[in-house]
């Protein structure tokens, strides 16, 4: 028995194939045999081995008749080695003289299955670099590996630097390695058979041991069909095919092993098996056949492995440069690569690992993008002659423009950091000092780090009229608008063009000059004023003006004729060249420095608090002032202030992973959309409470609340309230301008126009081709994210039955099935849904009407149920019925058994059932629990809504329906005697119990607080 069998694959290696085999006649180990299968060459290759080995009797020469691929020469060659270990040798490549000698020292001390040896590279074509890492990766030291560790260490996604798998380098026990190829397949094998055939190997082997430090091996990298040489889209579909063959028999083999170690490395070995075909796609591909090979890759490797091996090349050309200085921003090819990647469509309904892959990808992908595309812009930006700062602390519309260019403000950049945004807490600044010094420390910030010629600030709401165009101001000086529109930008000129032929020439533009007697009040000099500022201290104007005196006594005369004058701009807005904007930086700040250290603000309030900043605005008044009576030699021009009363962003809302991916960190987004007022809101943030306290923390939830007038308070109470589930986010989105100038009355009391929301989540949420729509009247039990995922189809949305209408349908009058049928135009009047719980196909949903087209259907409405109407009568029959128990409408008074009891029976079974333990209560209609706290379910409703920064407020509402109740009462019986309008109850707690001295202090007798805490202690117990 030889101690070595080299099975040497050879196929049209003419040039190559007689250095390979002199190279084992040369080898310092005689007791070896040599295999040589040549896979019916068409050039001399056989020739050549026939000529270099016939008086070599260590050498066996098979030939193939037919051509049979690389795979099945190895098998071939395998089944007839005799030798104690076997080595696969590729007839391109060679071995040193001692290799063989050295290599079975170790392999005898070893002791295993397969012995992992290293390489020589020589480059055939590569850089040095590649060659150098190349080398460097393959020879990196294994060790001992035993058991499932051996395919794990090769193949396993959680590895952190995995082996190669290359079957040429390692060494094997010979009959170890014939069972091996015995239990692969039969069929030809290209491109990927070498980690086709490493991952059998691998899961069959009892121990793997590193011997990198024998590099006898001469690999040379570069040759053969490897490489960067360009193939067509018609040769890569070959490749596609051959590759998905290789994935199949590993996977055949996977499932045949029933090990779920080998399973688990077999997703590894796909996926990278996927990628390295994708990186033919992407480097062996031209640009103008990239369409057509990607439609191969779909097809062989699915859609969802397709699009997220494209989305890793954006991801990582992105990153590069994001991430390396130097390097420009304006990279056209990311931006191809992206418009391939956007061209594979995957659904959102597709929830297996491939699906969930693709998504991780594109959203890390998408994040570098939108950095690039901030990276870009930022250094157009630094290109401007004229940099004007728009200071925002929140995300607002900021026109498109390279001139104006947003700031975010303040310490709280770190928590929520907009990265499309400059930001003042980068270089040399007082970020920190936002909270006092308010739009100037984007001021300081600007003249730390910025050398444009003309250096200029607006606000996100208030902005320069650039036009010549004088527009009606109010009574403080401010034309009023609504929001940052395409209008708007062309009203006031808010674009680049307008706005250099208007600064161009100027020295200093500032807001315009007016007088104070003008203004409404007593008020007539800027002393006076400030005196009359409720929440503002009048020696702190004061102190400044001494300050300033003391410390520049040649502004003393503009500091008492500004203070006692009656002209004054506002605002901080203004617009310098870059020397003049210096120096009164200079002249400024350290005026409002020594104001700091002086005054004791320690007790302010929040808006006292930022007196700094009002005290900058006079101060610059100062400034002008004196450059004005010293002729400064300043060409100056003032414009017109723009107030927008809603700055808020239009448009879509990105899918948060764009903006916030670390946030996410890799869970699959669920995007959830709420519609409300702020009246609502102690409901809505209920609703919002009991789902994230019962949802899967495996998923990210990003919720959406349409609105138009939602308080900034309540806001921030729901914001911090929600803070406690740190797998979720709360955004708002005001929809006043989608929905201005359409007609959107109901016809129902208790149904608010909010209701017509959904029909704009198609358009708001443009990025999510499926999205969950829930009411604010909801208790949810259940986990939404099943509720999310549920198997939908194509239909356009997923519903329940609605039992109380179905009832209805029911009735002897037939009036309602009329309704249905005609009005409504229904074919089947039974499969009428309830809205109040949608799981909408967003995707579909833009298909069947676009959002004018629903909003125009929404102001034709004359329907009972208003926008559920209509949404039955669109949709159906492209509805997807969820079980009862993701819709349990309450029992409002009394209407189970009044009207749904009328139901189909099979309809009311599934009612009754889901009752007993709903996954979603609805409390559909008039009476609802912050209103009646005897109404059904009502306990279910209070042992939510007690955990919110709104329960106080909910209890009142209570305590105000109970007087509102009892004062309906007394008018419907006010012909009874007083005595006998009063309803009697046994009493609760006896007048001598020590609990009546707690509650009757804090709520006495007959008070509105009584009753609500009597009605909540009823609705806790479960007491009707």
């Amino acid at each position: 028995m030889p101690k070595f069998s080299v099975v040497v694959a050879a196929y049209n290696i003419e040039g190559y194939a007689g250095r390979c085999i002199r190279s084992l006649k040369d080898q310092s180990l005689d007791d070896f045999e040599a295999i040589v299968v040549d896979d019916c060459s068409t050039d001399g290759t056989l020739s050549v081995i026939e000529a270099e080995t016939k008086d070599d009797d260590r050498f066996v020469v098979v030939r193939h008749t037919k051509n049979k691929g690389l795979h099945l020469v190895r098998k071939h060659g395998v089944s007839k080695a005799t030798g104690e270990y076997t080595l696969l040798l590729d007839g391109d490549d060679e071995l040193a003289p001692n290799f063989l000698e050295s290599l079975y020292r170790r392999c005898a001390s070893a002791d295993a299955d397969i012995v992992h040896f290293g390489i020589t590279v020589v480059s055939e074509g590569v850089s040095k670099e590649e060659r150098d890492a190349f080398e460097a990766n393959n020879n990196r030291p294994s060790g001992v590996i035993r058991g499932g560790e051996v395919l794990a260490r090769i193949f396993s996604e959680d590895e952190g630097q995995r082996m190669d798998w290359r079957v040429t380098q390692r060494a094997y026990r010979t009959p170890f390695l014939q069972r091996a190829f015995s239990q692969m397949a039969e069929d030809r094998l290209n491109r990927a058979e070498d980690g086709y055939e490493c991952f059998v190997i691998a899961a069959l082997a009892k121990s793997s041991v590193g011997a990198e430090d024998v590099r006898g091996y001469v690999y040379h990298y570069g040759r053969g069909i490897t490489g960067e040489s360009k193939i067509s889209a018609e040769r890569f579909g070959e490749f596609a095919r051959y590759f998905r063959a290789c994935v199949d028999a590993a996977g055949d083999f996977a499932r045949t092993s029933g090990s779920p170690h080998v399973l688990d490395a077999f997703e590894g070995f796909r996926h990278k098996m996927y990628e390295l075909l994708a990186n033919d796609w992407n480097v062996r591909v031209s640009e103008d056949e990239k369409d057509a090979a990607t439609d191969h890759l779909v097809e062989h490797c699915g859609a969802s492995v397709a699009a997220r091996e494209l989305w890793r090349f954006v991801r990582d050309r992105a990153y590069k440069f994001v991430n390396e200085k130097g390097v420009p921003a304006d990279d056209d090819a990311v931006w191809t690569l992206a418009k391939h990647a956007e061209r594979v469509r995957v659904t959102d309904d597709v929830t297996d690992e491939d699906g969930m892959r693709f998504r991780d990808m594109r959203r890390t992908a998408r994040y570098y993008l939108r950095e690039l595309s901030c990276r870009c812009r930022f250094q157009k930006y630094e290109q401007q002659d004229i940099r004007i700062f728009v200071t925002a602390h929140k995300r607002v519309s900021v026109p498109d423009s390279l001139i104006l260019q947003p700031v975010q403000v303040g310490p709280g950049n770190k928590g929520d950091r907009f990265v499309d945004y400059l930001h003042d807490d980068e270089g040399e600044n007082i970020s920190d000092l936002n909270p006092m010094y308010c739009e100037l420390t984007t001021q300081y910030w600007a003249w730390k780090n910025v050398r444009s010629d003309y250096v200029g600030f607006c606000h996100y709401r208030r902005y320069f009229n650039f036009t010549k165009t004088f527009y009606k101001e109010n009574d403080y000086g401010e034309v009023m608008d609504g929001s940052i529109d395409e209008a708007a930008v062309k009203k006031y000129g808010l674009d680049d063009e307008t706005i250099k032929s208007c600064v161009n020439g100027y020295d200093v533009i500032t807001t315009g000059f007016h007088d104070l007697r003008e203004f409404p009040g007593d008020a007539g000099t800027p002393r006076e004023q400030y005196k009359a500022a409720e929440r503002l201290h009048f020696q702190d104007l004061e102190a400044v003006a001494q300050i300033v005196k003391d410390m520049h006594p040649d502004y003393a005369v503009d500091v008492d004729n500004f203070l006692d004058g009656h002209l004054t701009c506002f605002c901080n807005m203004h617009i310098m060249r870059r020397q003049i904007f210096s120096a009164y930086c200079e002249w400024l700040f350290p005026i409002l420095q020594r104001f700091c250290s002086q005054a004791d603000m320690s007790h302010y309030s929040k808006e006292a608090l930022r007196t700094p900043g009002h005290l900058a605005e006079r101060l610059f008044n100062i400034y002008y002032k004196h450059a004005m009576r010293t002729n400064a030699g300043w060409k100056t021009k003032q414009l017109q202030c723009v107030h927008f009363e809603k700055p808020e962003e239009k448009g879509e809302l990105a899918p948060l992973v764009e903006w916030e991916p670390d946030l996410v960190r890799g869970k699959r987004l669920i995007p959830v959309v709420f519609a409300s007022d702020d009246g609502y809101v102690p409901m809505l943030t209920t609703t919002i409470g009991s789902m994230l306290q019962n949802a899967s923390t495996d998923y990210f939830y990003d919720i959406v609340v349409l609105q138009r007038n939602i308080s900034y308070e309540h806001r921030r109470a729901m914001e911090g309230y929600l803070r406690r589930y740190p797998n979720s986010k709360l955004r708002f989105y005001d929809v006043t301008d989608l929905i201005s100038g359409y007609d959107l009355a109901t016809n129902n009391a208790h149904i608010s126009m909010e209701t017509y929301y959904r029909f704009l989540v198609q358009k708001i949420l443009a990025g999510y081709d499926r999205v969950l729509y829930l009411d604010s009247d909801l208790i949810i039990r259940g986990d939404v994210s099943e509720l999310f995922n549920v198997d939908m189809g194509d239909n356009l949305l997923a519903a329940t039955r609605d039992v109380d209408y179905l009832g209805n349908l029911n009735m002897p009058d037939g009036e309602r099935m009329e309704y249905t049928t005609t009005k409504l135009g229904m074919a089947d009047p039974y499969a009428y849904f309830q809205a109040g719980v949608l799981v909408l196909n967003t995707r579909e949903m833009r298909k069947l009407h676009t959002v004018p087209e629903w909003m125009e259907i929404v102001s034709k409405s004359d329907f009972i149920y208003d926008d559920q109407d209509i949404l039955n009568a669109e949709c159906q029959g492209r509805v997807h019925y969820l079980p009862a128990d993701w819709n349990v409408m309450h029992d409002c008074a009394g209407r189970v058994a009044k009207v749904f009891t009328w139901a189909p029976n099979e309809v009311f079974d599934a009612y009754n059932a889901s009752r007993n333990d709903p996954k979603i209560i609805h409390y559909a209609g008039f009476e609802k629990p912050w209103v009646n706290s005897d109404c059904d379910f009502a306990s279910v409703y209070w042992t939510y809504a007690r955990m919110t920064p709104f329960y106080e407020m909910l209890v009142d509402r209570l305590a105000q329906g109970k007087v509102d109740q009892a004062k309906r009462e007394a008018i419907n019986h006010s012909d009874v005697a007083l005595d006998e309008r009063v309803p009697r109850h046994e009493k609760a707690v006896s007048e001598d119990s020590p609990i009546r001295s707690i509650v009757d202090p804090i709520a006495p007798l007959g008070t509105r607080r009584r009753e609500a805490l009597k009605a909540i202690g009823r609705a806790v117990r479960g007491k009707k």
